[in-house]
């Protein structure tokens, strides 16, 4: 039986930028940019480096394309999907002490 909920099938997207600010029309692109990928569910993990939980590969390839109607004419994006079980085996320090790993985004799916 296939099971829906697994931990190879739900996807993580994580997005890394790393855009120009040099002038105020630079900033302004940049925040755009920042600003269309939260409102697309996106969370900030580190600084240029935001991601997003997704129930599944079709619903992270969602995602991705409108990201991709997000890009900016100049700067660096990088746009990756690890697997819930690859995420979830990151290690993640502050200086030498081991941390928590963030907390898992529960959505709710409506049909």
């Amino acid at each position: 039986m296939f099971n829906r909920l697994n931990a190879y099938r739900i996807m993580w997207v994580l997005v890394f930028f790393d855009l120009p600010t040099e002038t105020k029309k630079d900033r302004k692109i940049y925040a755009k940019f920042r600003k269309d990928i939260m409102a697309d569910g996106f969370n900030m993990f580190q600084f240029s480096i935001y991601l997003r939980h997704c129930a599944s590969r079709e619903n992270a390839d969602v995602h991705i394309k409108r990201v991709k109607s997000f890009l900016p004419a100049k700067g660096h994006v990088g746009i990756m999907c690890v697997t819930d079980k690859q995420f979830g085996m990151m290690e993640i320090f502050r200086g030498k002490e081991l941390t928590e790993a963030p907390a898992i985004a529960q959505q709710l799916e409506l049909f």
